[in-house]
């Protein structure tokens, strides 16, 4: 039974996975890119589940750039750098730009909006802000990986005489580390993959390249959106 409890734990853990919108979105995305990547731009079976998997994906983005309104006008945490509380507000405004322009993008490839030459500038206009809100992330994620990196070494100094290793706040330092060097990772593709859809380099970045790179970050995306296992351990314990 206790291995029973053990697999109930984990379908739990991917209903729970598969209930987010979010996460279905981030699923799709791989899907999306990962077809781009085959069909490398040329007509074809992958090419049309590229083209209809991005439009089933905005479904998923209705309204939600409501989030990042929200965010922008919510207060920064205490102690944030006004250098970096800036960048955040700026990939915030960038951001919510982005989804709320997309909402029209998707009113215009569902034939809603009659108007194409439209529907493909607004296209590019929120493809430009999504490209500037990445690169607003990057350079959050490189301020705060520098103030985690100060703050870990003042702490390290106070543990000298022990295994720091061992210390539960460095521990969370650490994990907050990697999962910030994980983002910064991200935010830096996005930027790729946004000069590629935008053919900004068409030579340089193809659309196999785009797709490889949208297909990563896609999955680093899905592993962001893991739920806890926390539930898992208790059983076993």
């Amino acid at each position: 039974m206790g291995s029973l409890d053990v697999t109930r734990a984990e379908l739990g853990l991917l209903v729970l996975y598969l209930n987010k919108a979010e996460a279905r979105d981030k699923i799709c995305r791989a899907i999306q890119y990962g077809s781009k990547f085959i069909s490398n731009g040329q007509p074809g079976t992958a090419q049309d589940v590229d083209k209809s998997t991005t439009l089933a994906r905005k479904v998923f983005r209705l309204l939600k750039w409501l989030n990042d309104l929200h965010a922008l006008i919510s207060p920064p945490a205490k102690g944030t750098p006004l250098t970096l509380v800036l960048l955040g507000k700026s990939k915030n405004a960038l951001l919510s730009t982005f989804l709320f322009l997309d909402q029209f993008v998707w009113l215009g490839r569902t034939g809603i909006i009659k108007n194409k030459e439209a529907t493909d500038r607004v296209g590019r206009i929120s493809l430009y802000c999504w490209m500037a809100s990445s690169a607003c992330a990057s350079l959050v994620e490189l301020g705060e990986l520098k103030r985690l990196s100060k703050s870990m070494r003042k702490l390290a100094r106070e543990l000298r005489d022990t295994d720091k290793y061992e210390n539960e706040q460095y521990q969370n330092k650490m994990k907050q580390s990697d999962e910030r060097l994980l983002a910064l990772v991200k935010a830096a593709m996005d930027v790729v993959v946004a000069i590629g859809l935008l053919q900004l380099a068409p030579k340089k970045i193809t659309p196999r390249v785009t797709g490889a790179l949208g297909f990563i970050t896609s999955l680093i995306s899905c592993y962001q959106q893991l739920p806890s296992r926390a539930p898992v351990a208790k059983i076993k314990a």
